[in-house]
């Protein structure tokens, strides 16, 4: 998508079209005065404008996971992040003196229009202001007219009047400003009527609806078409009726056609539908979470299984952030073995050094196997990257008390396949070691302890099925 968007900006430019401009630096005091004075109107020119921002929102829905309503901190993370990539003041102006842009009669091509009302109340209210002013000013310098109550009366009065107008205005703007819409949807959840109150969801549609005319208003002023694309992920790690409230919040967003949101699911179906159909979200639909999902995501694709070559990028990514721990273990052993040569004993840190520096080898080379894209090893490895993470925590873990017990230990590549096998079928090899013990048990000396796991395996599996 940044690809496509840098692509789209290059081709208008090229067109001979106007330079997108940003609201940051000069161009922020551009955006407050048009704000304030100028009402946006769709030209045709602007329909035909092929540039596009994505505001990308990442959502973790894990993070959420602890409060009562999941939905809640969707907006919530929503409204914060589009007043973090603007900016708070052009916001709360938007608050109070934006508007949402309309379209053009004809063909004009005139993207601005002024507002004759606004800037003749504006300079109504100054002349007021002014007037008041002056009429207190006379009444308290004139000589002849200072001992005139009526006249200081009237002064004060028409001043104060009109300052209080401008006041409250600036006031409306400080409270937009200091009052996220992110702390409005927060002050409503923690209301004691919360669950009693009828416009709840009202507001909330009113705090988005104000988003999206914001939007609308910062797509003309930046000569650029923006969408918001909102990120859902870990959705299938939270309760089954917070999965349902996620995906209620998404329809409520998506209800205007003209909203500028794009959401992007990344879910596991298999999980994600018996948590919907374990909520009273699939009456009428028979109990079946497909159906749903299938009328509640509008574009659905399917990620293929990861390859060899995916899959191998991954063991490196994971290994990476090992190897960086290892480093400094080694760094931190050099030292203590610079320091130990100098002291009383001498020998203790050597000898622990030395063991240090084995296992950081053997390590290596378990990962330098793992990582081998002719080993066969490497076709074993899980797609999920947690499980990945996991073979490359344990593997240190493994070859450490290997090295610890002084026995005769096996190779690094022996080890990463033992991590790998117990990662990936459990079940399996711990049957099969039972099986190993119980035969072992019932006859010592029929020396089974030399068996391969895989024939202890092939001659138990069916026992194994049956259960």
């Amino acid at each position: 998508m940044r690809e496509e968007m840098a692509r789209r900006e290059a081709a208008e430019l090229l067109r001979g079209h106007r330079k997108p401009r940003s609201p940051r630096g000069w161009g922020l005091l551009v955006a407050l005065w048009l704000l304030a004075f100028y009402e946006p109107v769709v030209t045709e020119g602007h329909l035909r404008r092929k540039n596009m921002e994505f505001i990308f929102i990442r959502f973790s829905a894990w993070e959420f996971a602890g409060c009562d309503k999941l939905w809640a901190g969707l907006v919530t993370t929503l409204c914060h992040r589009i007043r973090q990539h603007f900016g708070a003041l052009p916001l709360s102006v938007f608050h109070v003196l934006g508007s949402r842009p309309r379209f053009a009669s004809g063909f004009s091509q005139r993207e601005w229009i002024l507002k004759k009302g606004a800037c003749l109340k504006l300079w109504g209210l100054l002349l007021v202001l002014g007037a008041g002013v002056a009429i207190l000013l006379v009444a308290l310098l004139v000589p002849g007219v200072k001992e005139s109550h009526a006249l200081k009366v009237v002064g004060s009065a028409v001043a104060s009047l009109s300052g209080s107008s401008l006041v409250l205005g600036a006031l409306s703007i400080l409270k937009n400003f200091l009052v996220s819409e992110k702390k409005k949807i927060e002050r409503l959840t923690d209301s004691d009527r919360f669950a009693g109150q009828l416009g709840f969801m009202s507001k909330i549609r009113g705090e988005v609806e104000t988003l999206v005319d914001f939007l609308a208003f910062m797509e003309v002023f930046e000569r650029r078409r923006l969408r918001v694309v909102m990120e859902i992920t870990s959705l299938d790690l939270c309760y089954p009726e917070k999965v349902a409230g996620v995906f209620n919040a998404m329809a409520t967003l998506l209800s205007d056609a003209n909203a500028p949101f794009i959401f992007l699911l990344a879910v596991d179906p298999s999980v994600i539908v018996p948590c919907l159909e374990q909520t009273g979200c699939m009456k009428g639909l028979a109990d079946n979470g497909y159906l749903y999902l299938n009328r509640a995501v509008t574009l659905p694709f399917s990620i293929p299984e990861m390859g060899s070559r995916s899959r191998l990028r991954s063991v490196e990514a994971a290994i990476q952030t090992r190897e960086d721990l290892l480093y400094r273990i080694i760094a931190g052993n050099v030292a203590k073995t610079r320091r130990g040569a100098v002291g009383a004993t001498p020998a203790a840190p050597g000898w622990k050094a030395a063991a240090d520096s084995e296992a950081v080898a053997w390590i290596h080379e378990a990962f330098r196997c793992l990582h081998d894209g002719s080993d066969v090893l490497c076709r074993y490895l899980p797609e999920n990257g947690a499980n990945v993470r996991r073979i490359v925590n344990t593997i240190p873990i493994t070859l450490r008390l290997l090295l610890h017990r002084g026995d005769a230990a096996p190779s690094p590549r022996a080890a990463a396949a033992w991590v790998v096998l117990a990662d990936r079928w459990p079940c399996r090899l711990s049957w099969t070691l039972q099986c190993l013990e119980d035969a072992g048990q019932s006859s010592p000396e029929s020396g089974r302890s030399s068996a391969s796991l895989w024939s202890v395996f092939q001659e138990h599996v069916g026992e194994l099925s049956a259960l």
